[in-house]
């Protein structure tokens, strides 16, 4: 067992310090003013001082992490109405619930913004924003990715018998589905909002054909860069990781520490 075990470990150490790779050379990359050769020249955190001390590219973390939260709180609120709807009342159109959430697997970034474009822009009601139509496009992008992992999340608990229960006790279905069901599958709502969080920063071609310019994210901000100074997009890129990663650790942070609240009140 105990060689075994030290292979895991070692081949998960292998695989980390793979995926770590890139991120280390970007780090490295960004330290310095020129790598015109073997060994780089002029060490200098230049790069994030000039990025720190830039109001654009503090609007620009500004406008990511938002874009990140209204679409993923938007999406999750409609999917578990939508589940508990489908399982409770009507069982049978589930599967056709679960089509329709699939379906954007198969649209590309491109053929989806053009679409909400020639769709949108001449209408005069507020849904001709160029924000609602970029955070409309976020729902539809990250819609299988949240149903997919709320979906696995009920199965899981079996949430009819857990409203039946609660029900027996004196509950209405959807008292009960938001006070006992959802508590129990918040560690799928949120390794979903995770997945979404990473699609998002990601993104370039929706924010690009639907915001333009108008309201840069840090992947434009990103894009512009690279045109002019790689060392400082490096910089760039570094930062967008750390801000990811900050991201996942405040949301598993507060999932443990639910997590021994729980164990506590028992």
């Amino acid at each position: 067992m105990k060689k075994k075990s030290a292979g895991s470990i070692a081949v998960m150490l292998l695989v980390m310090i793979y995926l770590l790779i890139p991120l280390v050379i970007s780090i490295i990359y960004s330290l310095f003013k020129k790598w015109t050769g073997i060994l780089p020249e002029g060490f200098s955190i230049g790069n994030y001082a000039s990025l720190f001390s830039d109001p654009n590219f503090l609007a620009s973390v500004g406008r990511s992490v938002g874009m990140c939260i209204v679409p993923i709180l938007l999406t999750i609120v409609i999917v578990l109405l939508a589940l508990f709807v489908t399982t409770i009342y009507f069982p049978k159109l589930e599967k056709y619930v679960q089509i329709i959430c699939m379906i954007p697997y198969t649209i590309q970034g491109v053929i989806l913004s053009v679409s909400i474009l020639s769709l949108y822009v001449g209408n005069k009601s507020v849904l001709s924003n160029r924000m609602v139509m970029l955070m409309g496009a976020y729902c539809i992008v990250i819609l299988p990715y949240i149903y997919q992992g709320i979906r696995n999340g009920m199965r899981a608990v079996n949430m009819v018998t857990l409203i039946e229960a609660a029900e027996m006790l004196g509950a209405s279905k959807i008292y009960a589905f938001f006070r006992v069901v959802v508590p129990n599958i918040i560690s799928a709502i949120i390794v979903s909002s995770l997945l979404a969080v990473g699609i998002i920063f990601g993104d370039y071609v929706l924010i690009r054909n639907l915001a333009g310019t108008s309201a840069p994210n840090m992947q434009i901000f990103l894009y512009q860069t690279m045109k002019s100074d790689s060392t400082k997009a490096s910089a760039v890129f570094v930062i967008i990781m750390f801000v990811t990663f900050v991201i996942t650790a405040v949301v598993l942070f507060l999932k443990s520490r639910e997590g021994k609240n729980r164990v506590q009140k028992k």
